[in-house]
């Protein structure tokens, strides 16, 4: 599980990203590279990290699902995400 400040940072980020798009997006059009410097650094959707919304977990993440790849299998074995069960053979 992660810190929880990890993960409040994150979601910092998301909302920084999304409240500075159009002004980004603007800038970019114009060619105005100095006024982006100005921009704060997490409002640029690079700095984003992938993690699983359960755990928090920033490895292992799969992005069809939302989730890492621990609590994809275990999600999986309980029957809890639709169209997937175990192979065997």
């Amino acid at each position: 599980m992660a810190k929880e400040s990890m993960k409040a940072r994150e979601r910092k980020r998301e909302r920084m990203v999304a409240k500075y798009a159009d002004k980004r997006k603007a800038l970019k059009e114009a060619g105005d590279y100095e006024g982006l410097q100005k921009l704060p650094k997490n409002s640029s959707p690079v700095r984003q990290h992938n993690r699983c919304k359960l755990t928090g977990r920033p490895r292992g993440y799969m992005r069809t699902f939302g989730v890492s790849r621990v609590m994809f299998r275990e999600l999986a074995n309980q029957g809890l995400i639709p169209g997937v069960k175990k192979a065997s053979w």
